[in-house]
């Protein structure tokens, strides 16, 4: 026990630095993967080719893969990313292609009379999309996107690969050094209580859209 509770400060500061990974990619990638899944439902050809290149990209090559590369592969090119600014970008830049793609079969699932009725009501599209299309979408997708956030509380653990602080890289110092199992078992505890919180308040999210018919 009290080896535990000697090793508990850098886990917990390693916890904190996935938190806000975490965090920070939902709060980006979220918006900007509705505008990007609205770019893919233009009329403008070129715009959507762009888009379906990038998300072929993203979706294509392994996360850890698209680390390594921005960190380590764009300095050659003099594009220099301090580590957490590198996690984060990579992180905002995958995520967002997956929620364009959920977003994209959200939006594609409203039945067109939805659109013509706003255009009775002289709704403008910001209006039609704020009011009518997104709530509609939004209780769609909400179990494609809760697993998309709970792979992302996971996918955290991919940044050790760039030296980063976060969660893993401190159990794995402390398993190295101590020589002991220890460590990595309390992160695999750490990580079930993460994920088990996220998946309770996405079951509640998802339990209080059910209500809206």
């Amino acid at each position: 026990m009290n080896y535990i509770l000697s090793i508990m400060p850098s886990l917990f500061a390693g916890a904190k630095m996935t938190l806000i990974l975490f965090f920070w990619t939902l709060i980006a990638s979220i918006p900007l993967g509705i505008i990007v899944s609205l770019g893919l439902l233009s009329h403008f050809k070129p715009l959507r080719l762009i888009l379906k290149f990038y998300i072929w990209i993203m979706r294509g090559t392994p996360l850890l893969l698209q680390l390594i590369f921005i960190f380590y592969g764009l300095p050659i090119i003099g594009i220099i990313f301090q580590r957490y600014d590198a996690a984060l970008f990579a992180f905002v830049l995958n995520y967002t292609a997956y929620f364009a793609e959920i977003f994209r079969g959200g939006f594609q699932s409203i039945p067109v009379g939805q659109y013509e009725s706003a255009r009775v009501l002289r709704l403008n599209y910001w209006q039609t999309l704020t009011h009518i299309i997104i709530p509609q979408v939004s209780k769609i997708v909400i179990p494609s996107i809760g697993n998309e956030v709970i792979n992302l509380v996971k996918d955290t653990s991919l940044v050790y690969v760039i030296g980063l602080g976060e969660l893993l890289r401190a159990g794995n110092v402390a398993t190295a050094r101590d020589v002991t199992l220890i460590p990595l078992v309390i992160v695999g505890i750490i990580y079930l209580l993460m994920t088990g919180i996220a998946s309770f308040l996405l079951k509640k999210i998802e339990r209080n859209f059910a209500k809206w018919k």
